[in-house]
């Protein structure tokens, strides 16, 4: 699709179009809110646990209505607010979306919702039925993302009638698939999908992984009609990721050997969230080092819990970055860096 169809749906977006990935501990209203007023769509960050007392939902309520006072407009007058929300729909409470998360939704209109991560053993797969949910909205109704990592989940993403498909590579940082590819080879290929399946349905892409500055996105541009989801504002001056988290990413260097994408980095916290089909890039310290030495799980647990203090532990793991993280070197606020 050209770059006209997805400035019909998001007005005020610039060609390439630049998004936050909706990064848990480091979106905000903030950083969404300026990556927006800079041309780009902002992101606020994922929610995953949608029962009816979830703490997590009434973030996201207060999120859109500080996001609606940032960007001064909403959905009073039928426009969109133009923002982003996303749901991690892996989460055991996803089948309550249409009764829990859906009201905030249509109260606030946010421009976009992003998916990602349902589970593989889900007796019924909640993509379809969010996505269904969404539409019938009365008045406008968001555009859906859903986050991809190979072509098979691309075609599921477009069957379920998703706008937007989030081509994300190996390369990113945070959360992913197991089995994925790298986005030069993904993006085509998903592009040659859509042509030969989908021939007449209009569904932007979104290359996601290993974009870390303006030489990355004409990267991706090279390849064809394609837009960038652009991951590295966790270090932005809005993103709330936690200070020590910030200046580990900025001093680390030399991303192939610095970062290890594995479900060792959920594992080791017995974070039950990511089932088989999915892992994590996350840069490495001390634990990883004797993980990839030899050392098991449980024994890497142990060593997290006795060598060294709470703080240090919460420290030296779960800093999610990407191969380019060497490309990191300063913080800037989010829209210079859209800019």
């Amino acid at each position: 699709m050209s770059a006209s169809h997805l400035q019909t749906w998001f007005p005020w977006v610039l060609s390439p179009v630049i998004c936050n990935g909706p990064m848990i501990g480091a979106a905000c209203p903030a950083l969404a809110a300026e990556v927006t007023k800079a041309g780009g769509i902002g992101f606020i960050s994922s929610v995953f646990n949608v029962n009816k007392d979830s703490p997590q939902l009434s973030k996201l309520d207060a999120d859109l209505a500080e996001s609606k006072a940032l960007l001064g407009s909403g959905s009073g007058s039928g426009v969109p607010l133009r923002i982003g929300v996303s749901f991690i729909t892996g989460h055991g409470s996803i089948g309550l979306f249409a009764e829990t998360a859906l009201p905030i939704i249509a109260r606030h209109r946010p421009a976009a919702v992003w998916l990602f991560a349902p589970a593989e053993d889900s007796a019924v797969r909640p993509h379809g039925a969010i996505v269904r949910a969404l539409k019938a909205l009365d008045g406008p109704t968001p555009r859906v993302f859903v986050q991809v990592g190979n072509v098979a989940a691309a075609r599921e993403a477009v069957a379920d009638q998703a706008d937007v498909l989030v081509c994300q590579g190996i390369d990113a940082g945070g959360h992913q698939f197991r089995r994925g590819m790298g986005v030069v080879s993904f993006v085509p290929e998903v592009r040659e999908m859509l042509d030969e399946e989908f021939g007449g349905r209009e569904v932007g892409l979104l290359a996601a992984g290993g974009i870390v500055n303006e030489k990355g996105v004409a990267a991706m541009m090279a390849l064809g009609e394609y837009y960038q989801a652009w991951r590295s504002f966790t270090v932005a001056d809005e993103s709330v990721y936690p200070g020590h988290r910030k200046r580990l990413v900025l001093k680390t260097v030399d991303g192939g050997s610095s970062t290890l994408k594995s479900p060792f980095n959920d594992e080791l916290n017995n974070n039950g969230l990511w089932g088989p089909l999915y892992d994590g890039r996350a840069i490495t310290g001390p634990i990883h080092d004797r993980f990839l030495a030899g050392s098991s799980l449980e024994e890497c647990q142990r060593s997290l819990k006795e060598d060294y203090s709470p703080e240090e532990s919460t420290m030296i793991v779960n800093t999610w970055a990407g191969t380019v993280v060497g490309l990191v070197r300063r913080s800037l606020p989010a829209g210079e860096i859209v800019k």
